[in-house]
């Protein structure tokens, strides 16, 4: 969460100012774009590491870690589907931005093409990262038997 919030500052940051300097054009719609885009980006971020700050010290069954685990993967692939979407849409704005010589399609457009390709290599990371851990998790907890008796936790490790 910290890589996205950090690219949405920077490109709030950027995008104020071009916007503001920008003589028009669609370079005037790419940084707005650029702002208004990110500010989303900036407080999902913000609500992905408040989240994974409140939960960090939360202790997890291994069902529960492995839940966990599987639905953080599921949701980086859902978000990088989205991803290809939002390329999809960023190329159809420009090219209808194109077709009808709009300035405020081609900016938005290629704004969201930017934006889209980021996130689905962001997204597509993520989920490499988050597939390895879950596979480690997995070969763990298959190898380790782990007790639960109500009130404690027991881990027998088998050295090899």
């Amino acid at each position: 969460m910290e890589v996205l919030g950090s690219w949405a500052i920077a490109n709030i940051g950027v995008g104020a100012a071009g916007w503001a300097n920008s003589a028009g054009g669609s370079n005037k719609y790419y940084y707005q774009m650029d702002v208004l885009w990110n500010t989303v980006n900036l407080g999902a971020s913000i609500q992905g590491f408040t989240g994974a700050q409140k939960n960090k010290n939360k202790q997890y069954t291994p069902s529960e870690s492995s839940k966990e685990q599987q639905k953080i993967e599921k949701i980086f692939l859902i978000n990088g589907g989205l991803d290809v979407v939002y390329i999809g849409t960023g190329l159809f704005l420009k090219h209808r931005g194109d077709i009808k010589n709009s300035d405020q399609l081609q900016g938005y457009g290629s704004s969201i093409i930017l934006q889209g390709v980021f996130l689905l290599l962001f997204d597509g990371t993520m989920y490499n990262a988050q597939r390895h851990n879950g596979s480690k998790l997995k070969r763990f907890l298959e190898k380790n038997q782990v007790t639960f008796n109500g009130k404690r936790i027991g881990l027998i490790c088998y050295m090899e």
